[in-house]
């Protein structure tokens, strides 16, 4: 779990021109809900909200959100975007309980060589970015690492093979592929330099 501080501004101004002088001025707009409280309106500098998601958890880091003197455990809900620039325009903060389960999406890491894949031209690859998974905000994994070192040809590695935490579960078909081996196009080559070898001597005899 990754934690870390952020102070947010209470917002008044609402509508699409109060929304674009903010970001103009370099302040995100955004809400915070959640737990039943009434949700409140506010702003965050977009420096300090980059600054606190650039540790290892990302846009999963537990935050303690400081609103006009009140401090409330929280974590990103949604981050809205640009179509174009991709620069954040709104985001939505989630009140939390750090022993209450939440769902999140973590990111996948592969780990190791898989030296028998290499070997013959293939390549490993990750068929998803991310595992939607269940867990408290303490318990909140930063990442989820796939050791790849053992892999041969022809293997998949699924949601089912993925060990998890005490704890935390994941969502999803357990059929589902995390892990795949690729042709590459040098072992397509090589492939058909294969087969026209194979022909070509058929073809003298």
């Amino acid at each position: 779990m990754s934690t870390t501080t952020l102070s947010a501004t209470p917002r008044t101004a609402a509508g699409s021109p109060a929304a674009r002088r903010l970001r103009a001025e370099g302040r995100i707009p955004g809400v915070l809900y959640g737990h039943g409280m009434a949700p409140v309106s506010l702003t965050v500098e977009r420096r300090d909200l980059r600054l606190a998601l650039s540790g290892p958890g990302g846009v999963n880091t537990v935050l303690s959100l400081t609103v006009d003197g009140a401090t409330y455990p929280a974590v990103v809900k949604e981050l809205q975007r640009h179509p174009i620039r991709r620069t954040v325009s709104h985001i939505d903060f989630l009140q939390v309980s750090m022993n209450e389960a939440i769902v999140v999406n973590v990111p996948v890491h592969l780990s190791g060589e898989a030296k028998a894949v290499v070997a013959e031209g293939l390549m490993v690859d990750a068929a998803v970015d991310t595992v939607e998974i269940n867990c408290t905000p303490a318990t909140m994994l930063n990442e989820i690492v796939v050791d790849v070192t053992n892999m041969q040809p022809g293997d998949v590695i699924r949601l089912s093979d993925i060990t998890l935490p005490k704890g935390i579960t994941a969502n999803g078909d357990p059929d589902m592929p995390i892990v795949t081996v690729l042709h590459t196009g040098a072992s397509d080559s090589a492939a058909a330099d294969a087969d026209g070898e194979a022909e070509a001597d058929a073809t003298e005899e």
